[in-house]
């Protein structure tokens, strides 16, 4: 087995997945009663070094930005996710998906901004520690949970191309493009989104 073997990139990804969760659940657990926690007290919280926690975050606004947006977000998803009468069909399981995200933009939109922001225009940092982040897989993860139903029947490589193509138009990015450039309104932009994940789709569903 390579250091190229799949199996063994997919291992370290899901350790890299189940570490940056580990940082940010502290992180939200710490700051649940409205204090703002130190990197120190978030590393002690994770079980993780400074060290760490600045491979994945370059600055505190960035955890706790994203850490906010994700726990505005993450019940409601895995609870759309989850409903038995969806199992099956991977174009309804996204549909669910844009809707529950949609319906939280009103609170999560602002923080998405702050940490784009943050993300393209990093400030200066005032440690010797990386400060070029990867972007919360958060998104990938919940999309590779929508689109599961077509897992056993696409190619390992039609499924990674869905899912690459799928985080094109789902998320913030579309979002502020919709608005700022299109200038749609909340309904019109629900529309677009789901019209334009669903052609995805179908359009991997076809080519199987």
């Amino acid at each position: 087995m390579t250091s190229d073997d799949p199996a063994r990139r997919s291992g370290r990804q899901a350790q890299r997945r189940r570490t940056r969760k580990a940082i940010v659940d502290a992180a939200v657990r710490l700051s649940a009663g409205g204090a703002t926690p130190s990197i120190d007290e978030i590393a002690a919280a994770a079980d993780v070094s400074r060290r760490t926690i600045y491979m994945y975050f370059p600055t505190l606004d960035h955890l706790l930005i994203d850490a906010t947006a994700g726990a505005l977000n993450e019940p409601p998803v895995e609870e759309a996710l989850a409903e038995p009468a969806l199992a099956d069909d991977p174009a309804a399981r996204v549909d669910a998906l844009i809707r529950t995200l949609l319906a939280h933009s009103p609170q999560s939109l602002p923080l998405g901004r702050r940490l784009i922001r943050l993300t393209v225009d990093p400030p200066a940092s005032d440690t010797q520690e990386p400060t070029t982040p990867p972007r919360s897989p958060r998104r990938v993860e919940w999309l590779e949970q929508a689109c599961e139903p077509l897992r056993g029947t696409l190619s390992e490589e039609s499924f990674q191309r869905l899912v690459s193509a799928l985080t094109v138009v789902v998320g913030w990015e579309a979002q502020i493009a919709l608005r700022d450039v299109r200038g749609l309104d909340p309904q019109a932009e629900q529309d677009v989104i789901t019209w334009a994940a669903r052609v995805l789709v179908e359009a991997a569903i076809k080519e199987r």
